[in-house]
């Protein structure tokens, strides 16, 4: 497998530094991934992409992951919100396929207006499923157009809860530009599964293993309360067998990219440094 994080580099490839960069370097990762805002996709120009194509060049990094920003949601009922976060995502697919990004990542949004990854009952209303596959499928058609890998960051609490609801949602869609990030923190959704992680984790990996490109690594912490609260925590840091995890994303792609990610600079190098622990012990090895 290969090692990145997202971080360090900041959101506009058009002010990344050789500095920033280096920052990663120095830990051994061969990417630093970031997410671009929608609101500037229209300014960044190909000799902005080329400038930090050469940055990477130099330092010997790729981009496996460029992230695309924006608030709205795939499946709004409202076409004009559906029209103009497709053309968003749709020059965002331009970048990236300029900053030669493996893969960008997109998601589905919220009907709940207090952010895209917040629950509410409307996002799983009778045609919202498949509103949300006609958006996807538009996208997809400029994903191939384009030659370009889009991804869908998905979660339990969103549209695309659970690996089964991804594999349905990829398949309807039928395109081999379509797939979803392999970030199975995200699809666990009880206690139960949490404390017998690496049965769970066997059953993501079978689910979405084969409509997967890129991989995010992270653990999971339980902490008190009346309720069950789950957090992310740092590889190895919580309660997740990544041994398991790590070797089925070897097994399903030999390789491809596992990405440190939703952490603070300061808790990056310890991040990586136990990713290659867990990967020496799973018996994979970081290229």
């Amino acid at each position: 497998m290969r090692l990145g994080v997202v971080g360090f580099a900041s959101g506009d490839p058009r002010v990344v530094t050789a500095d920033e960069l280096r920052k990663a370097v120095k830990l051994g990762v061969t990417s630093v991934c970031y997410h671009g805002s929608g609101d500037i996709l229209g300014e960044i120009t190909s000799s902005d992409c080329d400038r930090a194509n050469d940055l990477y060049d130099d330092l010997g990094l790729e981009l496996a992951q460029f992230g695309i920003g924006y608030g709205e949601c795939l499946f709004d009922p409202d076409k004009t919100v559906r029209d103009k976060v497709v053309r968003t995502i749709c020059r965002g697919i331009e970048v990236g396929r300029s900053l030669r990004a493996h893969n960008v990542l997109i998601r589905t949004g919220s009907l709940n207006p207090s952010g895209s990854y917040d629950p509410t009952p409307e996002n799983h209303e009778p045609g919202s499923l498949e509103m949300l596959i006609n958006t996807l499928t538009r996208i997809a058609e400029k994903a191939d157009k384009e030659g370009v890998t889009v991804v869908v960051e998905t979660h339990a609490l969103t549209i695309m809860g659970s690996p089964e609801i991804n594999k349905q949602v990829i398949d309807e869609v039928g395109s081999a530009q379509l797939r979803v990030v392999m970030d199975f923190v995200n699809h666990f959704q009880s206690l139960e599964q949490v404390y017998n992680s690496t049965e769970r984790l066997n059953h993501i990996f079978e689910v979405m293993g084969s409509i997967s490109t890129v991989a995010h690594i992270k653990d999971i912490s339980l902490a008190p309360g009346f309720v069950l609260h789950m957090n992310e925590e740092v590889p190895g840091s919580g309660v997740l067998d990544l041994v398991t995890a790590l070797r089925c994303w070897e097994e399903l792609h030999p390789g491809g990219y596992m990405l440190v990610e939703h952490l603070p600079e300061e808790k990056i190098p310890i991040a990586v440094q136990n990713v290659r622990q867990i990967a020496a012990k799973a018996g994979v090895s970081i290229v």
